[in-house]
């Protein structure tokens, strides 16, 4: 049965210490910056956390990289111009990190929800990213052996869900939600609307609700339109 909290707090209550989470979003696009301070504010550590980025300026995952909460971060672009306390938190050694190729890092995704136990790609052959792998030449093209990444819990962001976790999703802010949230024991979506059961046409649902655990309504804030829609 979908689990319908009341706050974001009580969405990411049952995430503990020392937890691999998957956090959606492609930079803010899609990011789940409630959840993300929920998870904030209820205290996990030593995080092992899966995003494409490594948090950008001081909100969302940016955050819980500045307070030391993330152990680990698995992503394909750590550095950018405003990623200030991933930088910080490496140099210090105070963070590990994992660095995959982004197509690389979706395919880990997809294939721990797949049930795939691992697939070989030609990106990173020959390079430090294909150190300690086993390798292959296939047809006389060179390949390594890429795993999947499984995690404890999912945090992504949705348009609308219905009561029984039927996902859409807004454009590109779609991203890496579908495919973490099958990847992962839980998943907890926050939504801007929850609607009855038959209310989304099920030739639009994006992820099906078995792949749901928790919904939490997040009402959008109160800001102009054109960022209120570039922010969904």
């Amino acid at each position: 049965m979908l689990n319908i909290a009341a706050t974001a707090a009580e969405a990411v209550a049952g995430i503990h210490d020392g937890a691999t989470v998957l956090i959606g979003g492609f930079g803010n696009a899609g990011q789940p910056m409630e959840l993300i301070d929920a998870l904030l504010a209820c205290g996990a550590t030593d995080l092992t956390v899966v995003n494409n980025n490594a948090g950008q300026a001081d909100a969302g995952l940016a955050l819980l990289i500045k307070e030391r909460r993330v152990k680990k971060i698995i992503c394909s672009f750590p550095r950018q111009s405003d990623s200030w306390h991933f930088d910080a938190a490496y140099r210090a050694g105070e963070i590990e990190l994992e660095l995959v190729p982004q197509g690389n890092l979706a395919e880990r995704i997809r294939a721990a929800g797949a049930g795939i136990g691992g697939f070989f790609t030609p990106t990173g052959y020959g390079t430090m990213l294909a150190e300690g792998k086993e390798t292959r030449v296939i047809d006389g093209r060179g390949y390594v052996l890429e795993s999947p990444i499984y995690a404890d819990f999912a945090l992504i962001k949705a348009l609308k869900s219905d009561k029984t976790g039927n996902l859409v999703y807004r454009k590109t802010a779609r991203n890496f939600g579908p495919i973490m949230a099958s990847a992962a024991k839980q998943t907890i979506v926050q939504v801007s609307e929850i609607v009855e059961t038959g209310q989304i046409d099920p030739e639009v649902v994006i992820t099906p609700g078995i792949y749901v655990d928790t919904v939490v309504k997040i009402e959008p804030h109160a800001q102009a339109p054109a960022a209120q829609e570039a922010n969904q």
